[in-house]
């Protein structure tokens, strides 16, 4: 089925006339749309397209299977208008899509409609086709090939955001479109931080370099970790080290559909709990990558949701000691019949640069 078609596969068992989708990578996913402002209005037999003056033309490029609506930029009157006509008793919007003041001024434009929550509209996108998978394919090489050429500006007195805006640079030369998200470049104790973003920091001998980052390409993300060592590793580093690696080898080992997401996060976990680490390792073992960056499903001890085939996830795990550092190693993998697909070709044995 199409997209649209799955989509609409939600309005019987909640008695909607319509959805209204809002969310940005939704749009796209459904129209073919890459504008950053607008909505679709999906009925049982419509997709309207709702933009504002500077989008038409784009608009009617990128998606000739919608009907284009020109509208205001405040919306909210226009898409009552267009509900009232159709005689629509239940609309239906994405739970995580608008802000509550997004909410109150469309349910009060929209009333006496029921404007209603639905779940379920990103799983749609949690699955992906080959056209998806060719997009993917193409941001996780260009992320492999970033990391192939930072190595040789990682070197003791370059600064983390040197680094960071090189690596950036170069996948925009390569055909990315963007980096996926600010590229993490942590060193030496900052390594600790799983989220730590590229500082003026000067990186130094003997110090753990961690290195996150991604590209987009279409639209569609990559994810990748890799961390490394300068001029030297120590005992306690080599240690840590292969615990994360051996970690990461047990999830892909063992990743397969029917698995739960929390299945899965275990997969890892336990080699690192068994290891003292546990507390150490505060954060998923992963996550969907797609139209968005972190999308569903997560691998997650939270996560009850059971893997499919063809969905693309992250495999992340990471220990991370506060004033000394920490590593983390991630691949993007595809979720195949049998197992998974690792589709990061960067090598993933430690390296002293």
């Amino acid at each position: 089925m199409s997209r649209v078609e799955r989509l609409r596969e939600l309005l019987a068992p909640q008695q909607l006339g319509a959805l209204f989708i809002s969310k940005e990578e939704s749009r796209t996913y459904l129209t073919g749309f890459t504008g950053s402002a607008g909505a679709v209005l999906v009925t049982a037999s419509e997709v309207l397209l709702l933009v504002d003056f500077r989008y038409v033309e784009q608009a009617a490029a990128e998606a000739p299977g919608c009907e284009v609506v020109r509208v205001p930029r405040q919306a909210a009157d226009a898409v009552a208008e267009i509900v009232r006509r159709r005689e629509l008793q239940r609309i239906g919007f994405e739970h995580e899509g608008l802000t509550y003041r997004e909410y109150e001024v469309l349910s009060k434009a929209l009333h006496p409609a029921a404007f209603v929550p639905v779940e379920g509209i990103d799983r749609l996108r949690w699955v992906k086709d080959a056209e998806e998978l060719a997009h993917i394919r193409t941001a996780a090489s260009i992320a492999d090939a970033g990391f192939a050429h930072i190595q040789r500006f990682l070197r003791p007195g370059v600064r983390e955001r040197e680094v960071a805006l090189e690596l950036e640079f170069f996948m925009r030369r390569q055909g990315a479109d963007k980096e996926a998200f600010e590229t993490i470049v942590a060193s030496g104790v900052r390594s600790s931080l799983p989220h730590g973003l590229a500082s003026n920091k000067t990186l130094e001998a003997g110090e753990f370099v961690t290195l996150d980052f991604g590209a987009v390409v279409r639209g569609y993300h990559s994810d990748c970790t890799r961390t490394v060592a300068l001029g030297q590793a120590s005992a306690r580093q080599c240690e840590i080290y292969a615990l994360v690696l051996t970690a990461q080898q047990a999830a892909l080992d063992g990743l397969r559909p029917g698995l739960s997401g929390k299945d899965a996060d275990t997969l890892a976990r336990q080699v690192i709990t068994a290891s003292g680490h546990g507390d150490h390792f505060g954060h998923s073992l992963g996550h969907g990558v797609g139209l968005a960056i972190h999308e569903g499903p997560l691998l997650s001890p939270r996560e009850d949701a059971l893997l499919e085939a063809g969905m693309t996830v992250t495999v992340e795990p990471g220990v991370y000691l506060p004033g000394w550092g920490g590593v983390r190693v991630e691949d993007l993998v595809l979720l195949t019949p049998t197992g998974c697909e690792v589709l990061t070709t960067a090598p993933k044995q430690l390296m002293i640069l």
